[in-house]
Protein backbone atom coordinates (compact mmCIF):
# COMPACT_ATOMS: atom_id res chain seq x y z
CA UNK A 1 0.00 0.00 0.00
CA UNK A 2 2.88 2.12 0.59
CA UNK A 3 4.36 1.86 -2.26
CA UNK A 4 1.05 2.17 -4.55
CA UNK A 5 0.79 5.56 -2.86
CA UNK A 6 4.02 6.80 -3.40
CA UNK A 7 4.21 5.44 -7.28
CA UNK A 8 0.63 7.33 -7.16
CA UNK A 9 2.15 10.68 -6.12
CA UNK A 10 4.85 10.25 -8.71
CA UNK A 11 2.71 9.17 -11.35
CA UNK A 12 0.39 12.20 -10.58
CA UNK A 13 3.39 14.48 -9.69
CA UNK A 14 4.33 13.64 -13.59
CA UNK A 15 1.48 14.40 -15.11
CA UNK A 16 0.78 17.90 -12.47
CA UNK A 17 4.39 19.23 -13.42
CA UNK A 18 4.03 18.43 -16.97
CA UNK A 19 1.33 20.07 -17.66
CA UNK A 20 1.29 22.67 -15.47
CA UNK A 21 4.47 24.18 -16.77
CA UNK A 22 3.27 24.58 -19.72
CA UNK A 23 0.66 26.57 -18.77
CA UNK A 24 2.96 28.22 -16.56
CA UNK A 25 5.30 28.80 -19.76
CA UNK A 26 2.22 30.23 -21.77
CA UNK A 27 0.95 32.55 -19.47
CA UNK A 28 5.08 34.00 -19.55
CA UNK A 29 5.47 34.01 -23.45
CA UNK A 30 1.49 36.06 -23.56
CA UNK A 31 1.63 35.19 -26.88
CA UNK A 32 3.82 32.40 -28.23
CA UNK A 33 4.00 32.73 -32.15
CA UNK A 34 2.87 29.99 -34.87
CA UNK A 35 6.45 28.38 -35.56
CA UNK A 36 7.19 28.17 -31.47
CA UNK A 37 3.99 26.74 -31.19
CA UNK A 38 4.39 24.04 -34.17
CA UNK A 39 8.16 23.75 -33.42
CA UNK A 40 7.26 22.38 -29.61
CA UNK A 41 4.00 20.38 -30.61
CA UNK A 42 6.77 18.64 -33.19
CA UNK A 43 9.10 18.26 -30.32
CA UNK A 44 6.05 16.45 -28.61
CA UNK A 45 5.47 13.93 -31.23
CA UNK A 46 8.95 13.17 -31.63
CA UNK A 47 9.31 12.39 -28.12
CA UNK A 48 6.15 10.58 -28.64
CA UNK A 49 7.19 7.91 -31.27
CA UNK A 50 10.25 7.30 -29.98
CA UNK A 51 8.67 6.31 -26.48
CA UNK A 52 6.29 4.18 -27.90
CA UNK A 53 8.98 2.15 -30.20
CA UNK A 54 11.74 2.35 -28.62
CA UNK A 55 10.07 1.86 -25.04
CA UNK A 56 6.94 0.93 -24.62
CA UNK A 57 6.13 -1.59 -27.18
CA UNK A 58 9.33 -3.38 -26.83
CA UNK A 59 8.51 -3.75 -23.47
CA UNK A 60 5.20 -4.33 -23.64
CA UNK A 61 6.04 -7.40 -26.55
CA UNK A 62 9.53 -8.69 -23.85
CA UNK A 63 6.66 -9.45 -21.00
CA UNK A 64 3.71 -10.59 -23.01
CA UNK A 65 4.83 -11.41 -26.37
CA UNK A 66 4.05 -9.77 -29.87
CA UNK A 67 0.21 -11.12 -29.87
CA UNK A 68 -0.79 -9.51 -25.96
CA UNK A 69 1.47 -6.08 -26.75
CA UNK A 70 -0.49 -5.81 -30.15
CA UNK A 71 -4.08 -6.73 -27.75
CA UNK A 72 -3.21 -3.64 -26.00
CA UNK A 73 -2.33 -1.33 -28.61
CA UNK A 74 -5.46 -2.18 -30.82
CA UNK A 75 -7.08 -1.70 -27.41
CA UNK A 76 -5.91 1.76 -27.61
CA UNK A 77 -5.90 3.04 -30.69
CA UNK A 78 -9.49 1.57 -30.46
CA UNK A 79 -10.58 3.66 -27.07
CA UNK A 80 -9.06 6.76 -28.29
CA UNK A 81 -10.67 6.96 -31.83
CA UNK A 82 -13.90 6.09 -29.98
CA UNK A 83 -13.61 9.04 -27.61
CA UNK A 84 -11.86 11.33 -30.40
CA UNK A 85 -15.74 10.79 -31.91
CA UNK A 86 -18.15 11.75 -29.20
CA UNK A 87 -16.13 14.11 -27.56
CA UNK A 88 -16.72 16.90 -30.49
CA UNK A 89 -20.08 16.53 -30.02
CA UNK A 90 -20.40 16.66 -26.04
CA UNK A 91 -19.31 20.42 -26.21
CA UNK A 92 -21.79 23.06 -27.93
CA UNK A 93 -20.31 26.56 -28.91
CA UNK A 94 -21.01 29.31 -31.34
CA UNK A 95 -18.03 28.64 -33.46
CA UNK A 96 -18.70 31.54 -35.87
CA UNK A 97 -16.97 33.28 -32.87
CA UNK A 98 -13.33 33.43 -33.44
CA UNK A 99 -12.93 33.72 -29.36
CA UNK A 100 -14.98 31.26 -28.92
CA UNK A 101 -13.47 28.73 -31.53
CA UNK A 102 -10.38 28.98 -29.67
CA UNK A 103 -12.23 28.75 -26.61
CA UNK A 104 -13.60 25.29 -27.74
CA UNK A 105 -10.08 24.16 -28.99
CA UNK A 106 -8.55 24.77 -25.96
CA UNK A 107 -11.09 23.05 -23.68
CA UNK A 108 -11.25 19.60 -26.30
CA UNK A 109 -7.43 19.46 -26.45
CA UNK A 110 -7.97 20.08 -22.48
CA UNK A 111 -10.38 17.02 -22.57
CA UNK A 112 -7.73 14.90 -24.75
CA UNK A 113 -5.06 16.00 -22.33
CA UNK A 114 -6.46 14.35 -19.54
CA UNK A 115 -8.11 11.55 -21.07
CA UNK A 116 -5.00 10.41 -22.73
CA UNK A 117 -2.82 10.89 -19.15
CA UNK A 118 -4.88 7.87 -17.66
CA UNK A 119 -3.09 5.24 -20.10
CA UNK A 120 0.12 6.69 -19.94
CA UNK A 121 -0.73 6.60 -15.92
CA UNK A 122 -1.68 3.07 -16.28
CA UNK A 123 1.93 2.41 -18.12
CA UNK A 124 3.55 4.40 -15.21
CA UNK A 125 2.33 2.06 -12.73
CA UNK A 126 2.47 -1.44 -15.12
CA UNK A 127 6.15 -0.37 -15.28
CA UNK A 128 6.32 0.32 -11.79
CA UNK A 129 5.37 -3.44 -10.90
CA UNK A 130 8.30 -4.40 -13.77
CA UNK A 131 10.70 -2.43 -11.67
CA UNK A 132 10.81 0.81 -10.17
CA UNK A 133 13.76 2.24 -12.34
CA UNK A 134 12.09 1.88 -15.17
CA UNK A 135 8.33 3.32 -13.80
CA UNK A 136 10.88 6.31 -12.74
CA UNK A 137 11.89 6.82 -16.27
CA UNK A 138 8.71 6.61 -17.68
CA UNK A 139 7.53 9.14 -15.45
CA UNK A 140 10.12 11.55 -15.85
CA UNK A 141 9.70 10.83 -20.36
CA UNK A 142 5.53 11.76 -19.79
CA UNK A 143 6.42 14.78 -17.46
CA UNK A 144 8.69 16.24 -20.26
CA UNK A 145 5.76 15.27 -22.81
CA UNK A 146 3.44 16.61 -21.25
CA UNK A 147 5.12 20.20 -21.00
CA UNK A 148 4.43 21.30 -24.94
CA UNK A 149 0.76 19.56 -24.21
CA UNK A 150 0.03 21.98 -21.42
CA UNK A 151 1.03 25.04 -23.99
CA UNK A 152 -1.14 23.49 -26.43
CA UNK A 153 -3.57 23.24 -24.81
CA UNK A 154 -3.44 26.66 -22.79
CA UNK A 155 -2.77 29.17 -25.90
CA UNK A 156 -6.26 28.41 -27.38
CA UNK A 157 -8.15 28.91 -23.93
CA UNK A 158 -5.98 32.71 -23.25
CA UNK A 159 -6.74 33.38 -26.69
CA UNK A 160 -10.71 32.55 -26.02
CA UNK A 161 -10.76 34.82 -23.25
CA UNK A 162 -9.83 32.21 -20.13
CA UNK A 163 -8.53 34.58 -17.27
CA UNK A 164 -4.88 33.38 -16.58
CA UNK A 165 -5.50 31.57 -13.45
CA UNK A 166 -8.05 29.83 -14.68
CA UNK A 167 -5.92 28.49 -17.21
CA UNK A 168 -3.38 27.81 -15.37
CA UNK A 169 -5.78 25.57 -12.81
CA UNK A 170 -7.02 23.68 -16.24
CA UNK A 171 -3.49 22.74 -17.37
CA UNK A 172 -3.09 21.38 -13.60
CA UNK A 173 -6.17 19.66 -13.57
CA UNK A 174 -5.43 17.79 -16.98
CA UNK A 175 -2.48 16.30 -15.16
CA UNK A 176 -4.61 14.70 -12.43
CA UNK A 177 -5.65 11.51 -13.88
CA UNK A 178 -1.65 10.56 -14.65
CA UNK A 179 -2.27 9.75 -10.95
CA UNK A 180 -5.30 7.43 -11.31
CA UNK A 181 -3.74 5.94 -14.07
CA UNK A 182 -0.75 4.41 -11.77
CA UNK A 183 -3.23 3.02 -9.30
CA UNK A 184 -5.29 1.02 -11.79
CA UNK A 185 -1.80 0.19 -13.69
CA UNK A 186 -0.41 -0.70 -10.60
CA UNK A 187 -3.21 -3.59 -9.61
CA UNK A 188 -3.41 -4.71 -13.29
CA UNK A 189 -0.08 -5.25 -13.25
CA UNK A 190 0.26 -7.69 -9.86
CA UNK A 191 -2.52 -9.95 -11.17
CA UNK A 192 -0.52 -10.56 -14.29
CA UNK A 193 2.01 -10.28 -16.51
CA UNK A 194 -0.92 -10.58 -19.41
CA UNK A 195 -2.41 -7.31 -18.01
CA UNK A 196 1.46 -5.50 -17.93
CA UNK A 197 2.03 -5.81 -21.60
CA UNK A 198 -1.98 -5.30 -23.09
CA UNK A 199 -1.68 -1.89 -20.44
CA UNK A 200 2.16 -0.86 -22.28
CA UNK A 201 0.34 -1.71 -25.41
CA UNK A 202 -2.78 0.67 -24.81
CA UNK A 203 -0.47 2.77 -23.60
CA UNK A 204 1.33 2.94 -26.95
CA UNK A 205 -1.43 2.98 -29.17
CA UNK A 206 -3.23 5.92 -27.48
CA UNK A 207 0.05 7.72 -27.73
CA UNK A 208 0.41 6.88 -31.04
CA UNK A 209 -3.12 8.16 -32.27
CA UNK A 210 -2.85 11.44 -30.58
CA UNK A 211 0.55 11.82 -32.27
CA UNK A 212 -0.10 10.64 -35.57
CA UNK A 213 -3.89 11.93 -35.57
CA UNK A 214 -3.80 15.67 -33.59
CA UNK A 215 0.08 16.52 -32.61
CA UNK A 216 1.52 16.28 -36.22
CA UNK A 217 -1.16 17.88 -38.00
CA UNK A 218 -2.36 20.30 -36.07
CA UNK A 219 1.60 21.80 -35.90
CA UNK A 220 1.59 21.46 -40.01
CA UNK A 221 -1.33 23.72 -39.90
CA UNK A 222 0.33 25.92 -37.85
CA UNK A 223 3.43 26.43 -39.33
CA UNK A 224 5.52 24.78 -42.33
CA UNK A 225 9.09 25.07 -42.33
CA UNK A 226 12.46 23.07 -41.60
CA UNK A 227 12.58 24.54 -37.77
CA UNK A 228 9.33 22.43 -36.45
CA UNK A 229 10.91 19.04 -38.65
CA UNK A 230 14.13 19.93 -36.56
CA UNK A 231 12.03 20.03 -33.16
CA UNK A 232 10.58 16.44 -34.43
CA UNK A 233 13.82 15.03 -34.80
CA UNK A 234 15.33 16.74 -31.69
CA UNK A 235 11.82 15.08 -29.61
CA UNK A 236 12.81 11.42 -31.20
CA UNK A 237 16.53 11.51 -30.40
CA UNK A 238 15.59 13.32 -26.76
CA UNK A 239 13.27 10.14 -26.16
CA UNK A 240 16.32 7.91 -27.16
CA UNK A 241 18.75 9.17 -25.13
CA UNK A 242 16.18 9.23 -22.37
CA UNK A 243 15.00 5.56 -22.72
CA UNK A 244 18.61 4.26 -23.53
CA UNK A 245 20.11 5.66 -20.52
CA UNK A 246 17.55 6.11 -17.66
Amino acid sequence: MNDMLLYSIIGSAAGIIGTGLGGAITLLLRHPSSRFLSTIMNFSSGLMIAVVTFDLLPEAFSIGGLGQGLIGLLLGVGVIVMLDGFMPKALRTDTSDVRSGYLKAGILLGIGIAVHNLPEGIAIGSGFTVYERYGLALSMIIALHDIPEGVAMATPMMMGGISKHLVFASTVLAGIPTGIGVIAGYYLGELSPVFIAVCLGFAGGAMLYITCSELLPESSKLYRGRIPSMGTIAGIILGIVISSVI
